[in-house]
């Protein structure tokens, strides 16, 4: 049974609108609890500039001023009651959305709006380090903007003028919480990323572990630590800080927050050691709390008790929100919240994100359609698009197989309007089209087959950038390591499109009068299944291969004796070394460049082409 307290608040969820202008309104459904403890954490990751709120999915239509007004009403619950409340962010939080990338600097809004949340501890995620000038906004913009709470524990930045390597950051931080009065040591890591630009330098976690700035941390006696990063939950990275830890602090409570995979999950290490990942693109905000923690005294035998871990997954939606603070919509926004929220519409016009470039006929789903379907967005690209926008005046003559990742494609494209700020959110990058002309057909057609499936072949290379799975989203990749999913259908990255009617509350009648379960994140942890705040029902979740392929002016019979293989760039190192093992000897000297236009660019031009009726 839900509580009929959730039941009874899903009645007035129809009447609560997000707070950006055209966002779809939440949906009812019936909602658990928060379980609160002595200290208690929210939590957001992967954010990838989604601040002004899924405009078209009910479910996640909330914004980051929202959020502000959120964690100031838990705060004083908190205060309320006594105990403690940290927010948390793990990093990644530019690259995937207009509000960010559609300006010119990158995050000329973005950094402004995320700062206006109250952050306790922050660190890096790989999007911040791709390109130099994102680095440098890191640096100058987001770690000033947190002071303290920004933690770095295993990335350096090179000063341009000096070129000193320097910590990004502090490598740590030892703090004492507000009421319970516990001693905190929070940590900031990264997984080990190799392909930052050159004006940073990630640290790889083993060795870091071994520096006597972290062997004098983990021996300051906390009561409890807090180890956040960019890691995925069943990466060896937080394995590694685990152990070392808990050898030097038998029974000392450790939380860590995680990140990147771009999913919902807990781990649990041991008894008084649990981990959180809280999802993808603002969809999520995480609530972990822990309860038992004893403050450590002279007798060191009075920690010995094992602490309790309680966690949840909050869909980010207005609904949601009010229900957990007790709220309306009359009383849930904050003055503060407010002018955040204003701060995003602002941007949000200046850039113009609503313009429309036409109008998608049908849903393209990345994951929720099998692929080959023509409900595919890869099908989609790859028989549609590509054949139109790989295209080269001065090589019209010559047959050409065009290859791309699928995670370049990072969402989904919805039924109707395609805006500005749908280019940067199905494809964020500024990748373009290189190529190889003249490649021996029998050599190019055996380059997809190794890409797809020569994952041993990339992985006996020993350079861990060229492990295959970078070439999915990490949705995909990161399934493969969590063996306690038992089906692809109990984590599955989910969009919602109908908010007609809405749905009733659940009653206590008859079954037979309550409405069926809105699809959406049904997750499965080392907890248990009960951890998403809303109840949905499962929505399957497919399998996509590392790359496609399209053919391009191919004979109508037979084969081409040479083509031009064209690709993207960010598979150039996979593609070199797949020709290789194919017969092919080329090197980069052989790599020539196909286009000046970025493949998003691209798109977005065949979609202005091709999709120019009004919606």
């Amino acid at each position: 049974m839900f509580p009929k307290s959730a039941l009874a608040a899903a009645s007035l969820a129809a009447l609560t609108r997000a707070a950006q202008p055209g966002a779809a309104a939440p949906v009812a459904a019936p909602l658990r609890d928060l379980e609160w403890g002595q200290i208690n954490f929210l939590h957001t990751t992967d954010t990838h500039g989604w601040h002004g709120g899924h405009l078209q999915e009910p479910q996640y239509s909330a914004d980051w001023g929202d959020y502000v007004s959120f964690a100031e009403h838990m705060k004083k619950k908190a205060d309320d009651q006594g105990v403690d409340l940290l927010l948390i962010d793990t990093g990644d939080r530019i690259e995937g959305n207009g509000l960010y990338d559609a300006s010119d600097p990158k995050g000329k809004y973005t950094y402004d709006i995320f700062s206006e949340q109250s952050i306790d501890v922050i660190c890096t995620g790989n999007h911040e380090l791709y390109q130099a000038d994102a680095v440098t906004r890191e640096h100058d913009i987001t770690v000033p903007n947190f002071k303290d709470s920004y933690l770095a524990s295993n990335l350096d930045y090179i000063e341009p003028e000096t070129g000193n390597q320097i910590p990004q950051a502090k490598r740590y931080r030892k703090f004492k919480t507000k009421n319970q009065g516990l001693n905190i040591v929070a940590l900031g890591f990264l997984f080990n990323f190799d392909r930052n630009a050159n004006n940073s330098v990630v640290i790889p976690v083993e060795e870091t572990i071994k520096e006597q700035w972290f062997l004098d941390a983990i021996r300051e006696k906390p009561d409890l630590f807090v180890v956040t990063g960019h890691v995925g939950l069943r990466m060896k990275e937080f394995e590694q800080i685990y152990k070392v830890i808990r050898d030097q602090n038998w029974y000392t409570p450790i939380v860590f927050f995680g990140g990147h995979a771009h999913v919902r999950d807990t781990r649990k290490f041991d008894d008084n050691a649990f981990a959180i990942a809280s999802g993808r693109y603002f969809e999520t905000i995480g609530w972990m709390s822990i309860d038992g923690v004893t403050k450590k005294g002279d007798d060191e035998f009075s920690a010995q008790a094992s602490a309790s871990f309680k966690r949840r997954y909050i869909d980010n939606n207005l609904f949601g929100l009010q229900y957990h603070t007790g709220l309306n919509e009359t009383t849930f926004p904050t003055e503060h919240g407010r002018n955040v929220t204003k701060m995003i519409a602002d941007g949000r016009k200046a850039l113009n994100l609503d313009k429309t470039f036409g109008c998608a006929p049908q849903d393209l789903w990345m994951s929720r359609a099998e692929y080959p379907s023509n409900s595919s967005i890869f099908t989609w690209l790859e028989e549609l698009v590509m054949p139109d926008i790989v295209v080269n005046k001065e090589r019209a003559d010559v047959p050409r197989l065009a290859i791309t990742n699928t995670g370049m494609i990072r969402f989904d494209i919805f039924k109707g309007a395609f805006t500005i700020d749908s280019t940067y959110i199905v494809s964020p990058f500024v990748s373009m089209l290189n190529y190889i002309p003249n490649v021996p057909y029998n050599v190019a057609k055996k380059v997809m087959p190794l890409l797809n499936n020569g994952g041993q072949l990339f992985a006996g290379n020993m350079d861990p950038a060229l492990d295959a799975k970078y070439l999915v989203s990490p949705e995909q990749w990161s399934l493969a390591t969590q063996p306690q999913l038992e089906n692809l259908e109990t984590e599955s990255p989910v969009h919602f499109m109908d908010t007609a009617d809405g749905q009733k509350p659940l009653g206590d009648g008859d079954s037979s009068e309550r409405p069926g379960l809105i699809g959406g994140y049904t997750t499965k942890d080392d907890l248990g299944d009960n951890g998403d705040d809303t109840v949905h029902s499962p929505l399957k979740f497919y399998a996509v291969p590392n790359c496609i392929q399209t053919e391009i002016d191919f004979p109508i019979k037979g084969d081409p004796d040479k083509v031009d293989l064209v690709f993207v760039d960010y598979v150039q190192p996979w593609v070199i070394m797949a020709l290789k093992f194919s017969g092919g000897d080329y090197s980069t000297d052989d790599v020539k460049v196909w286009s000046n236009e970025t493949v998003t660019d691209m798109i977005a031009g065949w979609i202005w082409e091709n999709w120019k009726v009004d919606c």
